[in-house]
């Protein structure tokens, strides 16, 4: 699919039109769907990502926040590079490649960069993958077979030649009908040719062992070393 990209007052916004006949810079704002009682669920990090009731359907929205020390100097503003090269366009265009792959990503809705000066806010939104947990919540409960199924569909990313730099164990979702995909892209990027597992497992597996599922980490990485 391909996604068509409007200037705004101050900014730009990339959307799906296949799905989004109409679509406004505020859509991508809290507020604005807290006022009209549209938002159906939070989830966690830091409270960026919130559950509405949009027109097209229940969508996640979550807006660009910054993590560690640079989280002092500013919450939410990065420096404007250009709109292509902007968090939230560049996360929607990975997304959109992988779900056009046939890869298991939530489908792309619409993302925003808003300028003020030499600096931007972004916000992404995506449709909602109903009833999904998180590999995390699932992990005490996970067998031999669904770890190994799990595995496969990592693998079927890496050799899209995906690279994620943040792939733990809240990061990756499976919905009732046992399907898993792969969410928080920011700063994921994709490469020609297959990608090295190694980092990237690596990462899931501390993520695993941290919360105290050692088991299920040594499992995925029995997975990796046949």
């Amino acid at each position: 699919m391909a996604g068509e990209e409007f200037r705004t007052g101050s900014g730009a916004i990339l959307y799906d039109a296949e799905i989004l006949t109409a679509i406004s810079s505020e859509w991508l704002h809290p507020e604005f769907w807290r006022i009209r009682d549209a938002v159906i669920g939070e989830l966690g990090g830091r409270g960026q990502a919130l559950v509405v009731e949009t027109p097209a359907g229940p969508a996640v929205l979550r807006r660009c926040l910054r993590g560690g020390q640079v989280r002092r100097l500013s919450t939410d503003r990065y420096l404007f590079t250009g709109y292509a090269s902007s968090r939230a366009f560049r996360e929607w265009r990975i997304l959109d490649h992988l779900f056009g792959s046939g890869l298991p990503v939530p489908r792309p809705l619409a993302a925003s960069c808003e300028r003020a000066g030499l600096t931007y806010r972004a916000g992404l939104l995506t449709r909602l993958i109903p009833g999904a947990r998180t590999l995390l919540e699932l992990a005490p409960d996970l067998d031999e077979v669904e770890i190994g199924q799990l595995a496969q569909v990592l693998e079927r990313f890496f050799a899209a030649g995906l690279k994620h730099p943040d792939l733990n164990a809240g990061n990756i979702l499976r919905d009732p009908q046992g399907q898993w995909f792969l969410i928080d892209l920011d700063r994921a990027k994709i490469q020609s040719g297959s990608a090295r597992p190694g980092r990237m497992v690596g990462r899931l597996q501390r993520s695993l062992t941290k919360a105290g599922y050692s088991d299920q980490a040594e499992a995925i990485a029995r997975c990796f070393d046949q």
